[in-house]
């Protein structure tokens, strides 16, 4: 398969070559094909978790904040492909357009969450991935191997409360709310009414954490006070559940 490979590769027009390696790479992934192999679109396994904590539930409803990609990196496309629908939320400028196109059953937002409405300025990366609000990360990634800004612009931002408000149907209810937005998560946290929405799984990103040091992260710290445990942990993901789900598990 190697040499096959190269020798296409080696007459092909620089633009078909790296659709081309796609192909060959599907390809071998079909020879491949385990039958006990499981699935997940999500970067840690996210949605396997969470398959695991609504086993039972055949509709259900998400909010996704730092959403990304409709399918890359996807906490929430298993259960799009399973009949569920919910709010996918990114900032990045032409974010929506292939959600539409791939998830129109969706309420699709290009909108950036903070405590309070205000301007802020968005840093975007070479891998948008790494998109982010935060100087200080942007700074820290800027460099970092291959990754780069390529572009930075002010953007209206608004609290979480206000777009649930408006977009979350009467009476509906939240099955889990993840959140991604690379080193601002509590600014999302802090922006919602947790009286009024209530995910029964919140999905928050705490990076470089252990198990021993997850108690004194000001996110533990926040959800606990608002009635909510923790319940899992990935590699960067922390888990935690309302006081008031029991999950079938």
């Amino acid at each position: 398969m190697t040499s096959i490979k190269s020798s296409i590769l080696k007459y092909l027009p620089k633009s078909l070559k790296s659709r081309l390696k796609v192909l060959i790479e599907y390809v071998k992934h079909c020879l491949d094909f385990d039958p006990f192999m499981g699935r997940t679109y999500a970067h840690e396994g996210e949605d396997v978790i969470l398959e695991r904590l609504f086993v039972k539930q055949k509709k259900g409803f998400y909010i996704d904040v730092g959403a990304h990609h409709p399918r890359r990196f996807s906490n929430t496309f298993i259960f799009y492909k399973l009949g569920w629908n919910g709010i996918n939320i990114d900032a990045m400028p032409k974010s929506m357009k292939p959600f539409c196109k791939e998830r129109p059953r969706d309420i699709n937002l290009e909108i950036p969450i903070a405590k309070q409405q205000k301007t802020m300025i968005y840093f975007q990366f070479n891998e948008p991935a790494l998109n982010t609000f935060s100087e200080e990360i942007a700074l820290s990634k800027d460099g970092d191997g291959s990754f780069r800004v390529i572009s930075k612009q002010s953007i209206e931002a608004y609290p979480l409360s206000l777009i649930l408000e408006k977009h979350v149907p009467r009476d509906q209810k939240i099955d889990f709310l993840s959140v991604d937005v690379e080193g601002l998560d509590m600014e999302v946290l802090e922006s919602n009414d947790w009286n009024k929405y209530r995910p029964k799984v919140v999905l928050i990103e705490i990076i470089n954490s252990s198990l021993d040091l997850i108690i004194g992260s000001p996110a533990y710290q926040f959800l606990t006070k608002h009635n909510y445990r923790l319940y899992a942990k990935g590699i960067n993901t922390i888990y935690f559940i309302s006081n008031e789900f029991q999950p079938e598990v």
